[in-house]
């Protein structure tokens, strides 16, 4: 069934590194709400590769199975239900148990909560957070509305999309949406897939980290000085809300809360059906090449036709504010050496460093720079780097693709996550693990890939 039962044969999920199990309720709790209930068990999955991992990666993720960023090592990481599990086993693969939970009780958040699941912001705590350091930092930051989430364009709630620009606001250029500004823009997005809360957090610190170090830390005031930095913490709000029901055990959406296509997907997420759109499936740059499912309860669903989503139409023309066009529209055309500014998207969970092409495995144009790039990343980090066929699969609509592929903008995947132990790694990392694990990780490598903005395609020409 895809549907998500609505009846009082629920059962309780827990949460603890990504992963879900559920636990029968007694009858007191099956008449609590709907929404205060996850349905079916969830394991973690490592799958044997029968021929390759990227191939049978883009095989599962064409047959609607939730193929993990994790994959590699002749194996493949597939969250499932036990009766995809079965349809695994059915088309010949094996599967083994990686991770199954305990039982967690929960409390849904407010609309009025700012944080939840120990302390992560919701989209109400990052709006608010934005709102008040423009507020306090007028001099530093600005809030800017970017557009509208597919439920508020559709009059189900939902939310305006937020963008904050940061940088000393010297003149009327500044934080404009002018392609010819005088500073470059570096721009760091999170929770495109909602269920990757730790990336939410990450752009959260990353915003108080500049604004709160302005004037005292020569690093930060010499880079806000020089270029603008853009940080869109949630852009995709509605998924991120859908993600917050479950409070203390997460709804593991991945996708937009588009409901148009395929009526039977679930609402919040059962297995491998889940309502909604992959925006990061959905890019018109190379749409639906490979990597993506035509399958709307697929949580790798591409959409009904490229760009139809609003939250990812809406980043491309704000980007088209921010950025000029400086690539041809050949696929062998070189983006200008004179290419300013710099966009990462963070995705989790695994430890990776990403560029274009992600729709194939064939070197981009820039391939030098954003390789030498990335390769500063991944030292800075600890992670590997490589482009998506290199260490996964490829998989075409992407944001890094867009960006780079439409306006030559030096575009990076970095694929959050720890290694330290079970509690701090998954989709659902305990939020003690930002300040001990991600956030330190993280710091060092966004403030060097900063510098690099004003001139990246010189990157590996010179020193930094």
């Amino acid at each position: 069934m895809r549907t998500r039962p609505r009846t009082a044969l629920l059962a309780a999920t827990a949460a603890v590194a990504g992963v879900l199990i559920a636990v029968p309720l007694d009858s007191a709790e099956a008449s609590r709400p709907a929404a205060d209930v996850a349905t079916t068990k969830l394991y973690e999955l490592t799958v044997p590769a029968r021929t390759t991992v990227a191939k049978d990666a883009e095989l599962l993720e064409a047959q609607g199975f939730d193929v993990l960023e994790g994959s590699g090592g002749g194996k493949v990481k597939v969250l499932a239900d036990p009766t995809e599990r079965e349809r695994l086993i059915s088309l010949g693969f094996s599967a083994t148990v990686t991770r199954s939970l305990p039982q967690v009780r929960w409390k849904t958040p407010s609309t009025t909560d700012s944080t939840y699941y120990g302390g992560y912001p919701t989209v109400t705590g990052q709006y608010a957070h934005m709102d008040k350091v423009a507020r306090t930092k007028p001099a530093l930051a600005k809030v800017v509305n970017y557009g509208a989430s597919w439920r508020k364009k559709n009059d189900l709630g939902g939310s305006k999309l937020k963008a904050i620009c940061i940088t000393r606001i010297a003149g009327r250029k500044d934080c404009s949406l002018d392609p010819k500004a005088p500073k470059p823009r570096f721009v760091l997005m999170g929770q495109m897939h909602a269920r990757e809360i730790a990336t939410g957090d990450v752009a959260y610190r990353w915003i108080d980290h500049l604004v709160g170090n302005y004037g005292t830390d020569a690093t930060v005031t010499s880079l806000l000085n020089s270029t603008e930095f853009w940080v869109i913490p949630v852009a995709n709000p509605d998924g991120v809300e859908i993600v917050q029901e479950g409070g203390d055990a997460p709804y593991l959406q991945r996708k937009n809360a588009n409901t148009s296509n395929g009526q039977d997907c679930a609402i919040p997420p059962t297995g491998q059906s889940q309502s909604g759109v992959d925006l990061n499936r959905n890019a018109g740059f190379q749409w639906n090449t490979g990597g993506s499912s035509d399958d709307p309860c697929s949580p790798a669903y591409h959409g009904p036709t490229a760009d139809s989503e609003p939250e990812l139409t809406a980043v491309q023309t704000l980007f088209r504010k921010l950025y000029p066009d400086t690539r041809g529209p050949a696929l062998t055309d070189i983006a200008a050496a004179d290419t300013r500014g710099m966009f990462i998207s963070l995705h989790s969970d695994t430890r990776m460093v990403l560029f274009p092409w992600a729709f194939t495995k064939d070197d981009a144009p820039n391939d030098a720079s954003l390789r030498a790039i990335a390769a500063q990343l991944a030292a800075d980090t600890g992670f590997t780097h490589g482009q998506p066929g290199e260490l996964l699969y490829t998989a075409s609509g992407g944001t890094d693709d867009w960006a780079y592929g439409e306006l030559g903008i030096p575009s990076f995947t970095i694929e959050i996550g720890s290694t330290t132990d079970t509690t701090c790694n998954g989709f659902l990392p305990a939020y003690s693990c930002m300040e001990s694990s991600y956030w330190p990780t993280m710091l060092p490598a966004l403030l060097n890939a900063a510098k690099s903005a004003r001139a990246p395609y010189q990157v590996g020409q010179s020193s930094r």
